[in-house]
C-alpha cells in the first residue's frame, strides 16, 4: 500500500545541529518487543523501511539486531549523520544508507579528516552490497572542503560551482547536493493548496508508536493513531486520516502543519 514507511527507532541524537528542530518529546529507544510489534503490523503495507524521522538511528544499541530481524521481510534504508558509521560497517542487510555530511562540525570531537576517514573506510566495505548517498547542502560552511576531500578520495573532479544534483562517484556511491530545507514547524509562510504524497506514498511511525503522515512531522503534531494500541488498518480508516487523504486528493492541505510545509515546492532530501 505504501512505497515506504519511516520508522523512528530512537528520538535521541549525538549531535545538536542548528538546522535541526531538536527533540521536544520524552527520550525513547524502541525495545526489541516494540520493534517486532511494529514489523508485524506493517508487514502487509510496505516492503521498504526508512529508519529515520528524528534522532540518530545508529545511536540505538541494538541497531544491527533490528536490521537483521527486519531484513527478513523488508528492504532497509537508513539516514545517518555518519558519526557511528563503524557500527554498521559489516552489515550486509542494508539496501541504502544516506549520510548527511552537512551534520559535520568540529565541536563534535572529531576533525573533518577523522570524520570522513571513518565514512570512506565504511564505504569501501558497504558499497559491495549497499547503495550509498552522500548528502550535503551547497551552502554549508564546510561543503567546499568536503567536496575537495571527496575528489581526492574517489579521484574525481567535481566542481562546487557547477555541481549536479546527483553525481555518480563510485560503484553504488552517489553525491547528492541540495539547498537546505525549512522545517514546516519553523516556516512562516502558509498555503492551503498544494500536492503531497503523504498517506498515499508513505507514513511515519515515531518511537512512542504515534503514526504521523510524514517524516517532517517530527514533533507528532498530526497524531493519526498509535501502532502499539491499534491496527494500521483502523488508523488508516480513522476520520482524521481520511480527511487528510481526501484533502490531498483535492489539492488541499487541511492540517496547519501541512499548510506551513514547502517541501512540495522543492526537490530536496528529507533529512
Amino acid at each position: 500500500m505504501f512505497k515506504k514507511i519511516y520508522i523512528e527507532i530512537t528520538n535521541q541524537c549525538n549531535l545538536s545541529c542548528p538546522f535541526c528542530i531538536q527533540n521536544q518529546r520524552p527520550p525513547k529507544f524502541l525495545t526489541e518487543k516494540e520493534w517486532q510489534t511494529i514489523l508485524e503490523k506493517i508487514k502487509p503495507y510496505t516492503k521498504y523501511l526508512y529508519l529515520h524521522i528524528l534522532g540518530e538511528p545508529l545511536l540505538h544499541p541494538k541497531i544491527n539486531q533490528f536490521i537483521h530481524v527486519a531484513s527478513q521481510d523488508f528492504w532497509i534504508n537508513i539516514t545517518t549523520n555518519g558519526y557511528f558509521i563503524k557500527k554498521i560497517k559489516e552489515n550486509t542487510k542494508i539496501r541504502q544508507i544516506n549520510i548527511s555530511l552537512h551534520s559535520f562540525h568540529p565541536q563534535y570531537q572529531k576533525s573533518l579528516d577523522e570524520y570522513l576517514k571513518d565514512i570512506f573506510d565504511a564505504i569501501e566495505v558497504l558499497k559491495k552490497h549497499t547503495y550509498i548517498s552522500l548528502r550535503i547542502w551547497v551552502k554549508n560552511e564546510y561543503t567546499k572542503e568536503i567536496i575537495h576531500k571527496i575528489n581526492e578520495h574517489f579521484h574525481k573532479e567535481i566542481d562546487i560551482n557547477h555541481i549536479q544534483n546527483e553525481t555518480h562517484i563510485d560503484h553504488h556511491v552517489f553525491l547528492n547536493t541540495h539547498e537546505e530545507f525549512i522545517w514546516p514547524q519553523e516556516n512562516k509562510d502558509s498555503d492551503i493548496t498544494g500536492p503531497c504524497y503523504a498517506l498515499k506514498d508513505h507514513i511515519g511511525i515515531l518511537s512512542d508508536g504515534t503514526v504521523v503522515p510524514c517524516c517532517l512531522d517530527a514533533q507528532g503534531s498530526i497524531r493519526l493513531g498509535n501502532i502499539f494500541h491499534d491496527s494500521l488498518e483502523n488508523i488508516i480508516h480513522s476520520s482524521r486520516y481520511q480527511k487528510m487523504k481526501k484533502g490531498f486528493q483535492e489539492n488541499k492541505r487541511i492540517e496547519r502543519l501541512c499548510q506551513s510545509c514547502n517541501f512540495h515546492h522543492k526537490k530536496v532530501p528529507l533529512k
